[in-house]
């Protein structure tokens, strides 16, 4: 029987097949994916097929169909284990804050190569406008110019007022939707308003910290009225890139790669050497500083003693 994954609680997971029934799974015997090690062999939005219980309730994940690509990042403990966060999804959403809390730009730029690395597009969406002063505003909008400039698409929005949401309907449209970001930025908030049953907890900010608390603690589907899904998750701290070797970061770098090509050598490494097309990019204020520093400290993601602590 086959049937989709619409929600994964970390012990066990929800199958909807063709005919609507949804089914209690475990997954079946010791299932490895491709020889990936990682904490969560079946993600949401994972086609299954599966074994039926005598109770008619409950069923074993007996194989998964190829995906046409997901999104994956380092598992939060320190073994060499990924966690995949969604899997054949049509389009990435970060949600994004300037302030209350700040996304930083290097979290930004890790989520972005990651989605380039497994070829999905990515749309970011500045939210909490309604609380920025002048300063975060203006600030706002160069975030915003930057990216566009490098080719994403970004939207702003204010979850809690409403303002921006049409163009965020028509963006998510007949789409299956991932929605990721730190805590605190607004998902739960973001998802009530585009899925009104859904229901989900939203918490106030920590005024200590400024930091937003867990309210989601697993990843679930939910169906857009007009068409498509979104796949929730909780929020993430840091966001560790999972088997890109050194040499690949700068193919997810879209500027820096093209601005590459004019380097003296053809396996330049944008870090030291003479005749760096890059280097001088960044000098000239051509490639922005905030985006070559997220690329050196990909560069460095072999170094296991990195992901002690968040991005």
């Amino acid at each position: 029987m086959q049937g989709l994954v619409v929600k994964n609680t970390g012990s066990w997971y929800v199958v909807r097949t063709d005919g609507g029934q949804l089914f209690d799974c475990k997954v079946k015997g010791n299932f490895r994916l491709k020889d990936i090690r990682s904490t969560n062999p079946v993600a949401v939005g994972d086609y299954v097929t599966i074994i039926p219980g005598a109770d008619g309730v409950t069923a074993l994940i007996d194989d998964i169909q190829d995906r046409k690509n997901y999104i994956i990042r380092k598992a939060s403990n320190l073994s060499k284990q990924s966690h995949i966060i969604a899997a054949n999804v049509d389009l990435a959403v970060l949600i994004v804050t300037i302030s209350h809390p700040e996304t930083s730009t290097t979290f930004i730029d890790r989520f972005l190569a990651s989605a380039e690395a497994y070829r999905v597009p990515v749309l970011l969406i500045f939210n909490k406008v309604d609380l920025y002063g002048e300063d975060d505003l203006r600030y706002l909008e160069g975030m915003m110019y930057l990216y566009e400039s490098i080719g994403y698409k970004c939207l702003s929005c204010s979850a809690t007022r409403g303002d921006g949401m049409e163009e965020i309907r028509s963006a998510f449209a007949q789409k299956t939707v991932l929605l990721s970001g730190n805590s605190g930025v607004g998902k739960s908030t973001l998802l009530n308003l585009l899925v009104p049953e859904a229901g989900a907890r939203t918490a106030e900010i920590s005024d200590v910290h400024d930091m937003g608390m867990h309210t989601t603690t697993f990843s679930e589907m939910y169906d857009l009225p007009d068409g498509g899904a979104i796949i929730d998750t909780p929020g993430i701290k840091g966001f560790g890139t999972f088997n890109i070797e050194p040499e690949e970061v700068t193919h997810y770098f879209r500027e820096i790669f093209q601005t590459g090509r004019e380097c003296r050598f053809g396996n330049c490494t944008h870090t030291h050497e003479p005749g760096c097309a890059v280097l001088q990019a960044v000098e000239d204020h051509r490639i922005a500083q905030s985006r070559y520093a997220s690329y050196l400290s990909m560069l460095k993601d072999k170094d296991e003693s990195k992901y002690r602590k968040g991005y």
